[in-house]
């Protein structure tokens, strides 16, 4: 098979390891691809990845068989429907259907519609209102840009003041047009989870989950990033709670998308918390997770096309479901000093192409390589250090033994990957 893969992040590279291994795969072509990628397949680094129609014409110049997209940027710009049109099958959702994740507005429609369990919200578009507003709701108090803005757009704020400053930045201009409008949401108090589902349209096949970290700083302190670390298995997901979320929240989320003229195909990332009262969904993502996906991959035992083939021709009723590996994978995100707000990009980064082993993956989230050879940072989160182990203590020694191999004065990480999963052992 001829496989177009889209993106250029760590996301993207686990994909592209995963990929490259499947005997199915006869040629892979990546855009625009990273250093970490260049030995998996055949990088196209002048096309974007918000470049539908750019992309639809590569995929269509090397007879692809099978399109699979990373990043939501393609979804939005509507890749899904350019390659519907040409007859190409693509692992991803139509732009309508990416409405799931581009529009928190319309996500939370969706859920009020069609009675999925979530918190309670309101939208607003003027800073008045939204003022307004936090008499209405308790602290701590949740506040999201509407649109994408790379898992930096939602703020807990602990009190009035700080909401209310919060406000005025998003609906200021402080996300562009994602934050033309704000989502005001009821704090949910529990544990916070990610599950993900593969889907054909009409029907879901569960595939797996996992626990990340979304704060910059050890703690759980500092602004929102786009995560700086996950672990799979997470202990959170017991098989009680995910017979609940696929009864009660996957399932009516396929049977509504596909009843307002929307069908999903891709992957479904629920992202939930876990309530005193049941699991709730916290956001939809119309595309795998990252850093989840990273470990995602590294568990999954079998071959990923065949799956991401049947979701993308829309049957996945004769797929056995994923098979996993007992192991515990944790992923510790590297990220450039000043990230997520002002990264340093062009620091120097020095051994993260050795070998670490067999029980160690390095997947290159946001580097360059210069006419020297030299990698470097060119991002926010640079790398993802990722290591399987028998247990979640095993699985982090061996991740964080490879980040102190790692020669980056400009880069930093968190040191408490995973401790959730530690204190229930």
């Amino acid at each position: 098979m001829n496989i177009l893969l889209v993106g250029s992040g760590g996301r993207e590279h686990a994909l592209a390891w995963k990929i490259a291994a499947s005997p199915l795969t006869k040629r892979l072509v990546i855009a625009p691809g990273n250093p970490g990628m260049e030995k998996l397949g055949e990088l196209r680094g002048d096309l974007k990845a918000d470049d539908a129609d750019g992309l639809a014409a590569l995929a269509r110049e090397i007879k692809a068989d099978l399109v699979v997209v990373g990043p939501e940027l393609a979804l939005a710009a509507g890749l899904a429907d350019r390659l519907a049109a040409a007859g190409i099958p693509c692992f991803g959702p139509t732009q309508k259907a990416a409405q799931l994740e581009t529009s928190k507005a319309f996500s939370k429609g969706f859920l009020e519609r069609h009675e999925i369990p979530t918190a309670g919200y309101g939208v607003y578009d003027r800073v008045a209102d939204a003022r307004a507003a936090l008499n209405v709701f308790k602290p701590p108090y949740v506040i999201k840009a509407d649109g994408l803005a790379a898992g930096k757009g939602v703020a807990i704020s602990p009190d009035k003041p700080d909401a209310e400053a919060e406000i005025e930045r998003m609906l200021g201009g402080r996300f562009g047009t994602a934050g033309a409008r704000v989502v005001i949401e009821e704090f949910m108090d529990g544990e916070e989870g990610s599950l993900f589902a593969l889907c054909d349209g009409q029907r879901a096949v569960l595939f797996g989950g996992a626990q990340d970290h979304k704060r910059a700083f050890d703690g759980d302190t500092g602004p929102n990033t786009g995560g700086m670390g996950a672990y799979s298995p997470a202990p959170v997901f017991t098989p009680e709670l995910v017979e609940t979320v696929e009864r009660d929240i996957v399932a009516p989320t396929m049977t509504g998308m596909a009843s307002e003229g929307a069908p999903y195909r891709g992957v479904l990332y629920v992202g939930l918390m876990a309530t005193a009262e049941g699991p709730k969904v916290v956001e939809y993502n119309a595309r795998f997770g990252d850093p989840e996906c990273q470990v995602l991959m590294m568990r999954l035992a079998g071959d990923i096309v065949p799956v991401l083939l049947a979701c993308a021709r829309g049957d996945v009723s004769k797929v056995t479901p994923p098979a996993f590996k007992p192991q515990t994978v944790i992923c510790v995100v590297m990220a450039a000093k000043g990230y997520p707000d002002s990264p340093l990009e062009g620091s120097i980064i020095r051994g993260a192409e050795q070998d670490f082993g067999p029980h160690v993956q390095v997947f290159h989230a946001g580097t360059k390589r210069r006419p020297d050879g030299q990698l470097v940072a060119a991002g926010g989160r640079v790398l993802n250090v990722c290591a399987e182990g028998d247990d979640i203590a095993q699985a982090r020694e061996r991740a964080y033994e490879a980040v102190r191999k790692i020669d980056w004065p400009g880069g930093f990480s968190r040191s408490d990957i995973g401790w959730r999963a530690l204190d229930r052992e």
